[in-house]
């Protein structure tokens, strides 16, 4: 359509190569709904004639994405030629005044995106809400934490998961503070200059349910800065999953014991039958690198490039749709397997073997027989090491052998009662000693529970509310279309005033 004046006929490969029609689709009624703002804008600013407006906007309302023409350059001239055929060119030609494919495509852009944000926000809300649920059943559960992946501290399972309703808590964060920068409205910028016409940019950014303008013209056409930080964003996210998964995949080893997985989210050998894969998870780590790979692609293509507009954008949008893809059907995998997985209790011939009492052993003498930590510290590493070469565990730990093991370590005569040594290898009294804000004791993580959850009820009615701003906005875009399209056969040839 934009051959024949400046430019002689297209090469269909060359077209082809540009062409960004095939990953249009997602922004197709986000385009309806700026084509159908700006002609409203358009009538009201008497730029274009109350008839020729009612024209174009009821030529609009019977498009849609499924029929709109899969062989148009992209998703704006397919809409701007499905005028052009039900109005003729004297009429829908005016479509196009005052704006440019530039800003509209930054605007159809925000437009999707603000509603996948909101759906993935949802989604990691909805995970929390699981982890929650899980977590309150398993306050008393007592698993192994480990660093280095060496047995380390007892923990519970709740506290446990409390860790990763936090690490949402952050990503929820990071992406409802990237959705206040993605909700401001570029239409009206123009190609980089916004546009002779007098146009009312407030208009068209209310009607689209925008918070306000994106104001300078070429920082509204050029910068995709709002991508790379969503990007950004979920890649974060993708790393906390990430690494949930990676935890449960060790933990529903043999080796660790710790989990089982249900048995929808595994599969089992091709040859071996005993087998039960955690493929789920792995597929979910393995996907987290393409939202690093995606978003470190984006801010590659982005460093180079000159001010306004250049198509290197158009291969930018590609992979934010493949990371808000990949990161919404993660959410969705880990909503559903969290509530079905089995957790081992059985941890206190795994915790004497480890030794997980060490550092509370460590801690009662420094409390009870006033031995400086480091001293004691290396007292109890001797006595581990000790215990170690006897093949022994802490459970058959005695006064006698501390007190010659801290003869010959520390050169310190010490006489320690036997039920100070059995009380710190007591893992459910050691875990209720652990009290302190944020600890694992079942008390503290009640609390935290409780806590989380009224934190996550704020978030729901904050989403919510965001949700019914989008709602509300497309009504009354919808009710003002109708309106006009209807004014057609108006007498006084007068425009409504909106509602907005």
């Amino acid at each position: 359509m934009l051959h024949g004046g400046r430019l002689g006929n297209v090469r269909e490969d060359v077209a082809k190569f540009t062409s960004s029609r095939k990953d249009d689709a997602r922004l197709g009624d986000a385009v309806l709904a700026i084509n159908k703002a700006h002609v409203v804008m358009l009538m009201e600013q008497k730029i274009i004639q109350l008839q020729d407006g009612a024209k174009i906007l009821s030529a609009l309302q019977k498009q849609s994405v499924q029929n709109l023409d899969a062989n148009a350059e992209d998703v704006h001239m397919a809409v701007e030629e499905a005028v052009l055929t039900e109005t003729g060119a004297e009429v829908g030609g005016n479509l196009h005044i005052a704006k440019s494919r530039n800003d509209q495509v930054t605007t159809a852009i925000r437009i999707q995106l603000r509603n996948e944000l909101l759906s993935i926000i949802q989604e990691v809300l909805n995970m929390q809400e699981s982890l929650l649920e899980k977590a309150s059943k398993h306050t008393e559960t007592i698993i192994l934490a480990y660093t280095h992946l060496q047995p380390a501290q007892p923990v519970t399972f709740a506290h446990y998961l409390l860790s990763h309703v936090d690490g949402l808590g952050r990503d929820l964060e990071r992406l409802q503070s990237a959705y206040d920068r993605v909700n401001l409205c570029p239409l009206g910028a123009g190609a980089l200059a916004t546009t002779s016409f007098p146009i009312n940019r407030k208009k068209t950014a209310e009607l689209l349910g925008f918070d306000a303008v994106l104001e300078n013209s070429i920082d509204a056409v050029g910068s995709r800065d709002f991508i790379l930080e969503t990007q950004s964003a979920l890649t974060l996210l993708a790393v906390n999953l990430s690494r949930l998964a990676e935890d449960l995949i060790i933990w529903s080893s043999s080796e660790f014991g710790t989990v089982e997985l249900p048995d929808e989210f595994t599969s089992t050998s091709s040859i071996m039958p005993q087998k039960k894969n955690p493929e789920v998870l792995e597929v979910i780590r393995g996907r987290a690198s393409y939202a690093l790979g995606d978003f470190v692609a984006s801010a590659a293509a982005l460093k180079s490039l000159p001010s306004t507009y250049n198509l290197d954008f158009q291969e930018i949008t590609p992979k934010l749709w493949a990371t808000t893809d990949n990161l919404s059907a993660s959410l969705n995998i880990f909503v559903k397997l969290i509530p079905n997985l089995k957790v081992s209790s059985n941890v206190e011939g795994k915790a004497a073997a480890g030794f997980v009492g060490a550092t509370e052993l460590a801690n009662m003498l420094v409390r009870k027989y006033n031995v400086a930590f480091r001293t004691s510290h290396k007292i109890i590493g001797a006595l581990v090491k000790s215990l170690i070469d006897s093949k022994q565990t802490l459970l058959d730990a005695t006064p006698e052998l501390l007190q010659k093991v801290t003869q010959g370590a520390a050169g310190v005569k010490l006489t320690v009662k036997k039920e100070d040594i059995v009380e710190c290898i007591n893992l459910r009294k050691l875990i209720e000693t652990y009290k302190v804000q944020g600890g694992p004791s079942p008390a503290e993580v009640e609390r935290a529970i409780k806590s989380r959850n009224k934190t996550l009820t704020q978030t729901k009615t904050a989403v919510a509310k965001l949700q019914a701003n989008l709602a509300n906005a497309e009504k009354s875009l919808n009710s003002t279309v109708e309106s006009y399209s209807q004014s057609n056969s108006s007498k006084s040839g007068k425009l409504k005033t909106s509602n907005l």
